[in-house]
């Protein structure tokens, strides 16, 4: 028997191979049954005794092999977490099942981490698996998963692939998919091997490792073959290639017989398969021999299933109705909670919510779907969720899906970048993937309902009008995109573009650990690195999305321009210059020659913080005097505060426990990233010069009573009320229910803290002349602070007008002096309506430079210029510029000297140790 299940114990057993055989196999590395055996053994006692319930997030490696079939051995529940799954979504997950084990492998190692005290759990005895089906979208719903099911499916494919041993497949899926997972298991079922490789199929060195190392099949959904046409695929020789599999979609007739023609004349087989998650994987596949003749069937069941077809379905048409099948791979049922897993198998068929009709021929074809699902590039898609969450967004918007290609339609054009945006944060797909497309108004049905139907028609005209227009040509390419040479390594020009961000991620953050799917937000980014890793992104990708600092390396690695195939012309012809959007005409600028660039664009909060601190140096300077610099800074430090301290979509949370604990310390850790030099620095003068009160060094005097008249003491009055507003948001935030509430309400919560900042300010400033000091204290100027929040959190036009509306309103009059109030306002402006803004090359290094070391500067710059200024203003501004962007450059060097040494303490006391037991 090839497989081995145990019915006394709740163990699965996948393993069929001879102890001698090889089982996995990378280009470094093989691994053989017996040694795969061992392995297993070892990992089984690390994940400790009795059933626990393992999350394992890993990629196509031995590790991730090892320890998901040592947690199915060992009796334990395992849930595979989808590649998309992050963030907000993964702490979803967590926080409602709560793992026993969470279990990381890649590259770099292995790890074990427990999350609870190891009491004992109810789990029913056929439980095996839990899968997700939501693609990215993050629902916490998932599939149940038997013992019978898995083993049963592996055995059906291994059966009608004609599995043997000397069958080898490379993994091109993640094993986090269930289509990727069922090419595991059918291979060690039927003991064959595996190729492990996350490489993808654009790539040569995938190819090469493919051909080398003997692989004779690959697994892809359809976008997989759509990369495969840009390649030289089809004349590629790959002699140990027997068959190729699709499934993950449904792959356009045309195709489906242009690569069984292929594979008759280069030899291989072409399998088009058809499931779905809550069938364990596979229900039909078309057997080979009718790829070419009926193409657009998913073909006959798989072995030990079977299907019939329910024509009294709602929306069926004569001759067709929802396909029901069969057989012992149907789920136990769905969980929705830790109490579901102890629940026994609730089905006895599986309506797929597909329409079907069985042709003359006697093969299943499938017709349309029953509900709001679509398949677009593998990922199944809730359009109604989807929808929701555009909602939430402040994007009101109908989605459908023609031919697997998601279309999005909104109100109006001004809300289509926007909602471009939304769509691929919240579904993971590449921007390439689907459409937006503005209505003036939505089409209903005679009963009111929105009529999917017309719009589906309306996608499907504007696609086939787009499809026959001419296309601009830039020199911009996908991540995924097949058309960019590769480089010297094999590797595609994108792929190489993810890595380098990674490490410069890496190197500014002072976060080794740094991975392809972190963010800037969930990497711990704070002000002072935030602009210089801006700058360096802008230089490398052209104009950066506003919320960029939540999103992955990955997603922006995808945006770094590709360079041109040789030979290809650098300049537009003119049948296509008219066509190119300024968008895309920008970053074909940005990937150009260097010779030819003459403008850079950045962030605009990067270009204002550098603006505004040489407005404030230049003022007390009295080179010229355009006071209200330090203001709109404030301002800037509430837009980037939402933007990667309070980041995450918006939604509600199932436990704000982990949110809430990491908005506090991210919000702690930014206060200190202030305060401890800003002390230092005050404390020394004070030493020195008996300049500066105890409560000033401590960043507290506006606690002082009685001031009537501006000193010295109230130098630094813009970091003691960016401190203070900090630690009173941490304070905020640590109330249990407030992050859940932000999360949900996310503008309306800005607005709401708006509201009662100004009410503050109103409050306090009514008897105060604009000349005393206590206009700077923090209850009379945190209002700018939550106004920069509320701009953040404007993503759309109506937004941003009642933004521009509220500072019109609050802005004029707080100072008396319409100069500087014409200064915070031409400020705000650019920053609620303008993402961002030219500068010349040349001077883009020095704006984030003097950006990124502005709060040094302006610590520093009282001591510098007022004994120069007498004699040299001018000189006094360089002085101080050049004094503080001295000392922010020696604090990050020294404080990255620390971090290092902190890490290596670190790494020392836990080398060793074993990862749980």
């Amino acid at each position: 028997m090839p497989m081995l299940l145990t019915r006394t114990e709740p163990t699965l057993d996948l393993l069929g191979g001879d102890p001698g055989a090889p089982a996995l196999v990378t280009p470094t590395a093989q691994v053989d049954y017996a040694e795969l055996r061992d392995r297993i053994d070892d990992r089984r006692t690390a994940l400790g005794a009795g059933r626990r319930l393992v999350f394992l997030s890993g990629s196509n490696t031995v590790e991730s092999i090892v320890t998901y079939l040592a947690a199915l051995a060992a009796g334990h529940p395992v849930l595979l977490l989808p590649a998309g799954v992050e963030g907000a979504a993964l702490e979803a997950l967590v926080d409602r099942y709560v793992p026993d084990v969470v279990a990381r492998a890649d590259r770099g190692g292995f790890g074990l981490s427990g999350t609870t005290d190891g009491a004992p759990r109810e789990f029913h005895p056929e439980l095996a698996l839990l899968a997700s089906t939501s693609g990215s979208t993050g629902s916490p719903k998932l599939v149940r998963l038997s013992r019978t099911n898995v083993t049963a499916n592996a055995r059906s494919i291994a059966d009608y692939l004609g599995l043997t041993p000397d069958d080898r497949a490379a993994t091109t899926l993640p094993l986090g998919y269930c289509y990727g997972l069922s090419v595991v298991n059918s291979h060690l079922a039927a003991g064959a091997s595996l190729l492990l490789s996350d490489r993808s199929v654009v790539e040569l060195a995938f190819w090469s490792e493919f051909a080398a190392l003997g692989a004779t099949s690959f697994a892809g959904v359809p976008y997989t073959y759509e990369l495969l046409e840009g390649t030289d695929f089809a004349e590629r020789d790959l002699p140990d290639l027997r068959y190729v599999t699709q499934a993950g979609g449904r792959l356009a007739p045309e195709r489906v017989r242009a690569l069984a023609r292929l594979g008759r004349r280069r030899g291989f087989d072409v399998y088009v398969m058809y499931g779905q998650t809550e069938a364990t994987a596979r229900m039909a596949y078309l057997p080979p021999a009718l790829a070419e003749t009926a193409a657009g069937a998913i073909g006959v069941p798989i072995p030990g299933g079977s299907f019939r077809i329910d024509e009294s379905a709602a929306g069926a048409s004569l001759g067709e109705g929802e396909l029901v099948y069969s057989g012992p791979n149907v789920m136990m049922g769905y969980a929705e909670s830790p109490a579901d897993l102890s629940r026994g198998a609730e089905l006895a068929e599986l309506r797929t919510g597909d329409l079907a009709r069985r042709r003359d021929d006697g093969l299943i074809e499938i017709t349309g779907r029953i509900s709001r699902f679509a398949k677009s590039f593998g990922l199944r898609l809730d359009l109604d969720r989807i929808e929701r969450l555009l909602a939430d967004d402040g994007v009101e918007a109908r989605t459908v899906a023609v031919d697997e290609r998601l279309a999005v339609f909104v109100r109006h054009d001004r809300f289509a970048g926007h909602a471009r945006d939304a769509v691929a944060r919240h579904t993971g797909l590449p921007a390439h993937a689907f459409d937006v497309h503005a209505l003036a108004e939505f089409p209903r049905t005679a009963n009111g309902k929105p009529d999917h139907a017309a719009l589906r028609a309306h996608a499907a005209l504007l696609r086939a009008t787009d499809a026959a227009a001419p296309r601009p040509q830039t020199a911009v390419a996908d991540a995924s995109s097949s058309t960019a040479p590769p480089l010297a390594d094999g590797s595609t020009p994108a792929a190489a573009a993810t890595v380098d961000l990674r490490d410069l991620y890496a190197e500014l953050l002072g976060r080794p650990d740094a991975t392809e799917d972190d963010s800037f937000a969930s990497l711990d980014g704070d002000s002072l690195n935030y602009v210089e890793l801006a700058l360096r992104l802008e230089e490398r990708i052209g104009a950066l999305p506003a919320d960029w600092p939540s999103r992955s390396i990955r997603s922006l690695g995808g945006a770094v321009p590709q360079p041109e195939p040789a030979g290809a012309d650098t300049e537009p012809d003119a049948a296509t210059a008219g066509a190119t959007t300024p968008t895309t005409a920008r970053i074909a600028r940005a990937a150009a020659s260097p010779r030819r660039r003459r403008i850079a664009w950045l962030e605009t909060s990067v270009v204002l913080r550098a603006a505004a601190i040489a407005l404030i140096v230049a003022t007390h300077a009295d080179v010229v005097q355009l006071k209200g610099g330090a203001h709109l800074l404030l301002a800037v430090a509430g837009f980037n505060l939402a933007r990667f301290r309070f980041a995450g979509s918006a939604g509600r949370l199932a436990d704000e426990r982990p949110e809430r604990r990491r908005r506090v310390r991210g919000l702690l850790r930014s206060a200190a990233l202030i305060a401890v030099p800003a002390v230092l620095w005050i404390g020394g003068v004070a030493l020195v010069a008996r300049t500066y009160d105890p409560a000033t060094v401590l960043l507290s005097n506006q606690l002082v009573p009685g001031a009537t008249a501006w000193s010295e003491q109230w130098q630094f009055w813009f970091l003691e009320a960016l401190v203070w507003s900090i630690v009173g948001l941490a304070a905020l935030f640590a109330v249990p229910g407030v992050t859940r509430l932000e999360r949900r309400y996310p503008y309306a919560f800005a607005l709401v803290v708006l509201g009662v900042a100004l009410a503050f300010r109103y409050a306090v400033t009514g008897g105060i002349t604009p000349s005393s000091p206590l206009r700077y204290a923090l209850p009379a100027i945190a209002w700018f602070i939550a106004l920069g929040w509320l701009v953040a959190r404007s993503t759309t036009p109506p937004r941003r007008l009642v933004a521009s509306a509220i500072a019109l309103a609050t802005v004029p009059g707080f100072f008396g002096d319409p100069v500087r109030e014409v200064v915070v306002l031409v400020g705000l402006g650019l920053l609620i309506w303008v993402t961002s803004l030219p500068v010349p090359a040349v001077l883009a290094g020095a704006v984030g430079t003097v950006a990124s070391g502005s709060m040094f500067v302006y610590l520093t710059h009282w001591q510098v210029y007022p004994p120069i200024e007498e004699w040299s203003p001018p000189l006094a501004i360089v002085a101080s510029f050049a004094v503080g962007l001295t000392a922010w450059w020696a604090w990050g060097r020294a404080t990255g000297w620390l971090g290092a040494a902190r890490r290596r303490r670190i790494a020392g006391r836990t080398a060793g140790r074993a990862p749980l037991r």
